[in-house]
Formats: C-alpha cells, sequence, structure tokens
C-alpha cells in the first residue's frame, strides 16, 4: 500500500467589498502613499465595514466558496480547523459556529491561534490528521478581521492590516504529492514585540485599559521586521536543504504577506527568482491568517499538478516556519 500524504484539493477565498486606500489613510494619520508604497509594498486593503459580522463571516465565505467550486457536500467534512488571531468571541470557538454554518454537521471542530503563522500551523495540523488515516477531508480556513483591532490614528498598524478569508481542503494522496516536511519553529522572546496588551487573563478588560487603548494592537515595528526577515528566510533555506532543493526545484513561494520587503528577502536568501514569487500584497496589505490561502485562490489557476511549493511565513509570538508541499491537480 502506498504511503498516505495530504494534499490540498480544493480553495476558496473571500474579501470584503470596502476598499481601503493609502490615500484615505492620508486624511486619517500621519502618513502618504509615497511613504506606505516603498515601505510595505501595500497599495490598498479590504476592509469588513459591517459592526454585526466578525471573522467568522469572512471564514465562512471563503468555505462556502470552496464548497462550491468543489461541489463538496459539506456533510463529508470531518474537521473544521479555523486558524485566526481575531476570534469572533472568547471561549466560544469560531471554528464550531462556522462548521455549523456552512453544514458540516458530522465535524468536530476548533480554532488555531499562531498570529501570521496560524494557517501555516494548521496545514501541519491538518496533515497530520489525514495521514494518521483517521479521517479524510479536512478544512483548514483562515480568515481575520483585523480592522477589529487597529487603532487607525496608529501609522504602525493601520497601513498594514487588513480583512480577509481563505480556505483549503485537504484530502489523502497516494501518488506522493500535497504535504512532504514542515520546518516550524517558536520563541517566546517575541511576546513583548506584537501583542494586544489587555482583554486576557493577564490584564482583564477594566474602563482604564479601554481608555488607554490596550486592546488595539501594537507592535515595535523595527525589531519584529528584523526577525521576521531573518526567520522566514531562515525557515524557507532549512527546507530547501532538508529535502535537497535546489532554487531551480522550487516552482513557487507561497509566503506570508506582512511586507514586500520581507517578502523579497526570503526569496533572495533561497535564490528564486522573482517570477516564482507570489504576491498579493498590493490590493489586500497583511490579512494575517488568511495571507497563504487568499495566495493560493488568486494563483490557483497557474499552479500545475507536481509543482513544487513552499510555504514560509512569521508571526507574533514569536512563531514561523516553511512547509513543503507538491500541488496535487490542475485547475
Amino acid at each position: 500500500m502506498s504511503k498516505i500524504t495530504a494534499a490540498i484539493t480544493a480553495v476558496g477565498a473571500y474579501v470584503p467589498d470596502h476598499v481601503l486606500t493609502n490615500e484615505m489613510l492620508e486624511t486619517m494619520v500621519d502618513t502618504n502613499d509615497e511613504w506606505i508604497t516603498s515601505r510595505t509594498g501595500i497599495k490598498e486593503r479590504r476592509i469588513l465595514k459591517d459592526a454585526e459580522k466578525g471573522t467568522s463571516f469572512l471564514g465562512i465565505k471563503a468555505a462556502e466558496d470552496l464548497i462550491r467550486k468543489k461541489n463538496l457536500d459539506p456533510k463529508e467534512i470531518d474537521l473544521v480547523i479555523f486558524a485566526t488571531a481575531t476570534p469572533d468571541i472568547f471561549v466560544a470557538a469560531t471554528a464550531a459556529y462556522a462548521a455549523s454554518e456552512i453544514g458540516a454537521v458530522n465535524a468536530f471542530s476548533y480554532d488555531l491561534q499562531a498570529a501570521c503563522s496560524s494557517f501555516l500551523y494548521g496545514m501541519s495540523t491538518a496533515a497530520s490528521y489525514i495521514e494518521s488515516g483517521r479521517y479524510k477531508k479536512v478544512l483548514v480556513i483562515g480568515a481575520d478581521k483585523m480592522s477589529s483591532i487597529i487603532d487607525y490614528k496608529d501609522r504602525t498598524t493601520c497601513i498594514i492590516f487588513g480583512d480577509g478569508g481563505g480556505a483549503a481542503l485537504f484530502e489523502p494522496n497516494e501518488e506522493g504529492l500535497g504535504v512532504q516536511d514542515e520546518y516550524l519553529r517558536s520563541d517566546g522572546v517575541g511576546r513583548e514585540f506584537l501583542r494586544i496588551a489587555a482583554g486576557g487573563s493577564l490584564m482583564p478588560t477594566t474602563a482604564e485599559t479601554v481608555a488607554n487603548g490596550q486592546h488595539y494592537v501594537r507592535q515595535d515595528g523595527k525589531t519584529v521586521f528584523k526577525y521576521a526577515v531573518s526567520k522566514m528566510a531562515e525557515a524557507g533555506t532549512e527546507i530547501l536543504k532538508r529535502n535537497a532543493l535546489t532554487a531551480d526545484n522550487v516552482d513557487w513561494l507561497v509566503a506570508h504577506q506582512a511586507n514586500e520587503r520581507i517578502i523579497d528577502a526570503t526569496a533572495n536568501r533561497m535564490g528564486l527568482d522573482e517570477s516564482k514569487v507570489l504576491k498579493n500584497i498590493k490590493y489586500y496589505g497583511n490579512t494575517t491568517s488568511a495571507t497563504l490561502p487568499l495566495l493560493l485562490n488568486d494563483f490557483e489557476k497557474q499552479f500545475n499538478k507536481g509543482d513544487n511549493l513552499v510555504f514560509a511565513a512569521f508571526g507574533g509570538g514569536f512563531a514561523w516556519g516553511s512547509i513543503y508541499m507538491k500541488w496535487a491537480y490542475n485547475s
């Protein structure tokens, strides 16, 4: 019997209609289009304006897009992993609600939180379930309503983030396609450099924390940038080394879309030609857990069965890593 590997067999995505451009941000905070573009590569980002809709809405829409494209019966889904840093509410899993809303009534579900590496870690988790032989269809959703935790007076964060959702279906493969290897890491040194100070058990919500704006995400941009460049590049080169891959063997780099300079530094360290580096940061900004599945959805038609994809991500905590995958289908 052939070894079972975990392959992506379908993808889906959703972004809100409202577009927040750099020019619009110029009227909200001390910045300008040239400054943002030259430092991040971002021209616009999507924002979910409806205050009554949370991250689950983005994830559900992305999952429904996948289900429609795949012509999938949601009752066949065994597990739903919802990768997110902005759950709808605390305690009650956003995944459980999303699974019920898409009709995955036979699935169990849970949330996974590793900041911007959440979807990457979700891929690893899904692959393990599939490879075990215990489950046949695992849906990984990556979605974040980052606008819900952004202070639009803080130019170090408000220019970067956007809202969006993506989804990928993992199924068993006996052709040697799918996930081949992973290199995942974390380091608690990052706890202070990218975080929301209040609202958790360490600093529960009070009138004072709200008044002080401590429920918005804050970052030490220079430190985060330094670590992200170093660690994403390290993970990408390590996955090549472990699998005896060269730049010529890699068809596509699927990198977390946090900053174009970080993406380029990772590609350069891996020796990859610019034509192999997938980017959509210009249009969406950093959608956190949604960047990787949004890339897969946007560039799906360019992938061929057997293509070598290298995923790389870096997130708060710090959490980072890389996954090597052979694409399993032609669109």
